[in-house]
């Protein structure tokens, strides 16, 4: 029997694409249609107005958990399914007690503090289709629409606009949470609960359940002007990307928007977006809808300006903002290697992304315990100092392309401030409170993998981490981590965050973070057992 299934995995994985394209598309599709009229019933019922009421039935449902006896409690957590998370882990909800947080309007936008204020389902896609058409966008607006407000707010967010403003966690206004008490508490930085404000962000719903947040937007345009700079040379550009997101001089004029996809060690593209309007037919004849289904995935398009010698290009704000929504950046290249072609975009590309809700729902224990060997998935927050170092060592351990690059402001707020550690003193930008980091976004196939060479993820990852710990960087938590308790203490400070967990009676009433966001398997055995069959 083992043999037989052993052939029917080798199987599947000679023919995934086929199998994907004839199965989990169409099924894909189905799913999304359902979650659609779902969200469709949903919106046209909304009830901001009943958002205190729905509030207080959460607080109710705290309440009673309370008054079990202590023998019988169970940590509580959030009754939504796993699969409809964007994690790549599984937490095991079943060993939790669940509270019903289903919290999705949209509860007011306030044009004069620029700020708007959601409940925390509310999803990247529902938030931008709202703001966009009002001349407006959150300050940090993640390209996958499947993501929630809520969830960003308690874990962590980075996009193009970051270089700017920082990470997700700098957007956000206020938190209202109810803690494990059943208490109800408005979170700000300036208010009696500012040390929760500092220790929200990176807690991953282990301080309590938030139940709305209160949003930075930005003034926008119709349009993005995205001009196409290749760059050969390592060193050029690196150096590029320093000058362009104001690493080496806080005052310089840099774009609304930048990013980089590293497509080898010497060779990138440079994204550099500003807003626009556009007026002139020169300008509309360079418009450029790059999130229709029959388009190129856009980093296949980005690819071409390197034989291009460059280019420009006006892209709707909205198509922009969603840009690497249709590929998941590069993901779905691995599920279907023939998704780019022509020929497949115009009949199926209708029917891309996969759901990850779909992907999620469907991946068994066993599926999981494969795939998370085979693939990586990560998102690496580095200081500009080590950019060409981090690179290298990308290449080294994964070699897989592309690699995207988005600065990022990481801000010194001073110590035992939640659980990033600030910038070192080297790190800082000169004359500025903040350092600029960068995200390093290495995802796909590895290598090693793609040539059926011995692969050992756990090796792999762990000599990232390290890397990222001795150079005060950090891992963003949505993936898979290798390392010890000890050792995620040494990258995150807890100091605050355990101050906390008492003062806010989170003890008991909610995992910890460690427990919350380490892999449901254990991926030393997995990755061992894995390695040994390569």
């Amino acid at each position: 029997m083992a043999g037989k299934t052993s052939w029917f995995v080798r199987l599947l994985e000679e023919y995934r694409g086929w199998v994907i394209l004839f199965f989990c598309l169409p099924a894909s599709f189905v799913f999304d249609l359902c979650l659609k009229a779902s969200n469709w019933i949903r919106r046209s019922t909304s009830s901001p107005q009943l958002h205190d009421k729905r509030v207080r039935k959460i607080q109710d449902e705290v309440r009673e958990w309370n008054e079990q006896p202590e023998s019988a409690k169970q940590p509580m957590c959030t009754s939504r399914p796993n699969w409809l998370s964007l994690s790549t882990t599984f937490f095991q909800k079943s060993k939790c007690h669940k509270i019903g947080v289903m919290l999705f309007d949209i509860l007011k936008l306030d044009e004069e503090k620029m700020t708007v204020k959601v409940e925390p389902l509310v999803s990247v896609g529902e938030i931008t289709s709202y703001l966009v058409p009002k001349g407006y966008t959150l300050a940090v607006t993640l390209e996958i629409a499947d993501a929630t407000c809520g969830g960003l707010a308690l874990a962590v967010g980075m996009t193009t606009y970051s270089h700017k403003v920082g990470l997700y966690q700098e957007s956000v206004v206020s938190y209202d949470i109810i803690l494990g008490n059943g208490d109800l508490v408005h979170v700000t930085k300036d208010n009696e609960h500012k040390d929760l404000f500092y220790c929200l962000p990176w807690s991953h719903g282990t301080l309590g359940f938030l139940v709305a947040v209160e949003l930075k937007i930005v003034p926008v345009k119709p349009f993005v002007h995205l001009k196409y700079i290749p760059v050969n040379g390592q060193n050029n550009y690196c150096n590029e990307i320093r000058k362009l997101s104001g690493a080496l001089d806080k005052d310089a004029d840099t774009p609304d928007y930048l990013e980089t996809m590293v497509f080898s060690k010497n060779e990138a593209v440079i994204l550099v977006g500003n807003f626009s309007d556009v007026t002139t037919d020169e300008q509309r004849n360079k418009i450029n809808h790059v999130s229709k289904w029959y388009k190129p995935w856009f980093y296949k398009h980005v690819e071409t300006f390197l034989r291009r010698g460059g280019g420009e290009e006006f892209i709707p704000l909205q198509d922009y903002l969603l840009r690497h929504n249709r590929s998941i950046f590069w993901v779905v290249e691995a599920m279907i290697p023939f998704g780019n072609h022509p020929m497949f975009r115009y009949l199926f590309g209708w029917l891309n992304p996969p759901k990850p809700a779909f992907l999620k729902f469907t991946t068994t224990p066993g599926v999981r315990a494969m795939t998370f060997t085979k693939q990586v998935f990560q998102d690496i927050v580095l200081p500009m100092t080590v950019l060409e170092k981090s690179i290298n060592l990308a290449e080294e351990l994964f070699d897989t392309y592309p690699i995207l690059i988005y600065p990022c402001r990481i801000y010194n707020h001073g110590d035992n401030k939640g659980q990033l550690r600030q910038p070192r003193a080297d790190q800082m930008c000169p004359d500025a409170n903040y350092g600029m980091f960068y995200d390093l976004g290495v995802y796909g196939v590895p290598g090693k993998v793609k040539r059926k060479e011995s692969y050992n993820v756990v090796e792999t990852m762990r000599t990232m981490e390290q890397f990222i710990r001795d150079n005060g960087g950090y891992s963003f938590l949505y993936a898979d981590i290798f390392m010890t308790r000890e050792e995620f203490e040494v990258m995150f400070d807890l100091t605050l965050y355990r101050q906390c967990r008492k003062t806010y009676k989170a003890d008991g009433a909610f995992p910890d973070l460690y427990d919350k966001i380490r892999p449901e398997i254990d991926v030393f055995k997995v990755g061992k057992k894995y390695a040994e069959k390569s």
